[in-house]
């Protein structure tokens, strides 16, 4: 069993499905509900870390004074080898943390299901080889990455946001979707330019697609955090 660190950046924004899916890979998931004024780590002793999303820029600090140890951890994490996955917001801090750029408020919003295209160079990445070319995936970002880092490998991409995936070195990834997300959970968003009901129709019938897709990204992820605990702790 790996520890499991979940930084939540809103009172609706937990791990969903995804933190479902490492607990039956034998994982033990410590959410920190940052939002609500949890205290984050000094240091990263867990065997991985996951950030969630939320409704901030990664820089954002004088709204959410936490994503400053947030970004800390992000970087030790990198720095220290210690699997890493960003969701939304947490995929636009490790853009930020490795020397991308994120912008706010720029191009088209993205809400809902959608089509995600895989990038050829995701065929040796070890979460999204052998995925079908095209997958659904959830949005609701209107802020985006604008410039991946120069050693990041781009993984994904939409025709209105192009940096949908990527990955840092061997054990790092950031996404702009929301692989944790169901349907259901749309019903609590805030209808900013789309009709709730169509996003929610469109999500549901794209689910018996989009499910096993994310269930064996999130699988294959949970087996390198299996993988390397015991020799992080031996070290």
């Amino acid at each position: 069993m790996a520890d499991i660190l979940i930084v939540q950046n809103s009172r609706s924004g937990g791990p969903g499905r995804v933190g479902g899916w490492l607990e039956e890979a034998g994982h033990r998931l410590d959410v920190v509900l940052a939002h609500d004024g949890a205290p984050l780590p000094r240091r990263l002793t867990h065997d991985a870390m996951i950030m969630l999303g939320g409704g901030y820029l990664p820089d954002e600090d004088d709204r959410a004074p936490w994503l400053r140890d947030t970004r800390r951890l992000m970087t030790q994490a990198l720095g220290d080898g210690v699997p890493l996955l960003g969701i939304c917001l947490g995929g636009q801090m490790l853009a930020h943390v490795a020397g991308g750029e994120v912008t706010g408020d720029t191009g088209t919003p993205e809400n809902g299901s959608l089509p995600l295209t895989i990038r050829p160079e995701a065929a040796a990445d070890p979460l999204f080889h052998g995925l079908p070319p095209v997958v659904p995936a959830v949005e609701h970002h209107k802020d985006a990455i604008t410039r991946l880092p120069d050693e990041a490998v781009h993984l994904a991409e939409t025709e209105a946001c192009p940096y949908q995936a990527f990955r840092m070195g061997e054990r790092a990834w950031g996404v702009q979707f929301h692989p944790e997300v169901l349907p259901e959970r749309m019903r609590t968003w805030q209808a900013d330019g789309f009709d709730p009901d169509e996003v929610y129709a469109r999500a549901v019938a794209d689910e018996p697609v989009s499910t096993p897709i994310w269930h064996r990204v999130t699988t294959r992820f949970a087996a390198l955090v299996t993988s390397r605990a015991p020799a992080a702790r031996a070290s």
